[in-house]
């Protein structure tokens, strides 16, 4: 269940916080990556170009685990910029493909990621419900 504020603003793309009820199994992700399936990173230079590849790669891992992006409750955003304009190009690349899932995130700027020319890396918490 996403948790919206009635204290806090209601100006913001996503919920304050998430709660898993009941017996539910729990997938944490490893940071997505820019990568392609040869492990070469994408879209070098494009914060945008990189962050779809990111959320595709997401998606995959998600799925190869049982879930979805709807069922992620929680999201970190990392852009190796210290731009406010590329953490808001990649936040609107990930708020988009979340769709109506407005799941609570934290989006920030980090001086260097792991791969060459990497500028984009989101790792996710997934709950599925129980059997």
């Amino acid at each position: 269940m996403l948790v919206r504020s009635q204290t806090l603003t209601d100006q913001v793309d996503y919920a304050y916080a998430a709660v898993a009820q009941g017996p539910a199994q729990v997938v944490w992700t490893a940071g997505a990556c820019p990568l392609d399936t040869e492990g070469n990173t994408v879209a070098v230079g494009d914060v945008a170009g990189q962050a779809v590849q990111v959320m595709d790669n997401l998606a995959t891992a998600l799925g190869e685990a049982g879930a979805g992006l709807s069922d992620v409750v929680k999201t970190t955003v990392y852009v190796a910029s210290s731009s406010q304009e590329d953490l808001v190009a990649a936040w609107e690349v990930v708020r988009g493909r979340m769709g109506e899932h407005d799941a609570p995130s934290t989006l920030l700027g980090v001086a260097v990621l792991g791969y060459d020319d990497q500028l984009v890396e989101v790792e996710a918490v997934a709950v599925l419900p129980g059997a």
